[in-house]
């Protein structure tokens, strides 16, 4: 904490994985629409705010958003030989506008990486499965058997290196992460060593228990997975800091974790 008595904290999210608990998380909602990406930038906006409590002596240092651009190329399906356009897909359109949306909120800073692609397609894993065991053949397969092989590139990279610059330059006390997996231990370790508080957040789905060793809190404010069906808009009502105070807690619980990663 900085000689005024004031907290500042960093938000930091990994979006392919935010987008994925928020689906995993408010499909049930009667009023959750799929592709509607106003709706998912004003719960992205309550869930980072809701970690910074002001009453607390809290500041919001700046909001993170780790993504890529979705990818803007045309191939065609070996299978069927159709033309996709992935430019034009839902996928793309609905995050196109979500990036869109988070640029116009206060505090929220873009490190967009890149998209690459090898020019393959995959095939599934059961449809793989089912391959070697001869119970198909290539023959049998169909357009929703493969997918285009698609990685991000340069998002954790900039993950590590936004931590790491904001502990060796002393300019936040603590960095809130959303995510999900273990590639944000490296620079966990180098932000703990200079001193600043590492909470993560990884929206209620379950961690191993060996990175617990690498963070100083675990903390999700998005609603639990138990918990009883609400609307979105009912939750974007709630007043500023009761979503972490009502739907947040130190550790999930046996029965609030899913079953298995996602």
């Amino acid at each position: 904490m900085n000689s005024g008595g004031i907290e500042r904290v960093a938000v930091m999210v990994d979006g392919g994985f935010y987008l994925k608990r928020y689906r995993a998380l408010f499909c049930r909602c009667p009023d959750f629409m799929e592709h509607d990406y106003c709706q998912a930038a004003a719960v992205f906006q309550k869930l980072t705010n809701a970690h910074v409590q002001p009453s607390r002596g809290e500041r919001l240092y700046r909001i993170f958003y780790y993504d890529c651009q979705p990818l803007q190329k045309k191939v065609h399906n070996p299978i069927s030989k159709a033309l996709i356009d992935f430019s034009k897909s839902t996928t793309a359109q609905f995050r196109n506008g979500f990036l869109e949306q988070l640029k116009r909120q206060r505090k929220v800073a873009l490190r967009l990486g890149t998209v690459k692609d090898n020019d393959a397609w995959i095939i599934s894993r059961s449809k793989t499965k089912d391959l070697l065991a001869g119970r198909i053949r290539l023959e049998d397969l169909n357009d929703s058997d493969i997918r285009f092989d698609i990685k991000q590139k340069g998002v954790d990279m900039r993950i590590g290196l936004d931590i790491s610059a904001l502990a060796y330059k002393r300019l936040v006390d603590r960095v809130i992460l959303i995510a999900g997996d273990s590639d944000f231990v490296p620079a966990a370790k180098v932000a703990r060593r200079e001193g600043i508080d590492f909470v993560l957040d990884p929206m209620w789905n379950p961690i191993g228990d060996d990175l617990f060793e690498h963070i100083d809190g675990l903390f999700s404010t998005s609603p639990r997975p138990t918990s009883p069906i609400f609307t979105i808009n009912e939750f974007l009502a709630t007043p500023k800091g009761s979503a972490s105070e009502d739907v947040g807690k130190i550790a999930p619980s046996p029965e609030d974790v899913p079953s298995g990663k996602e």
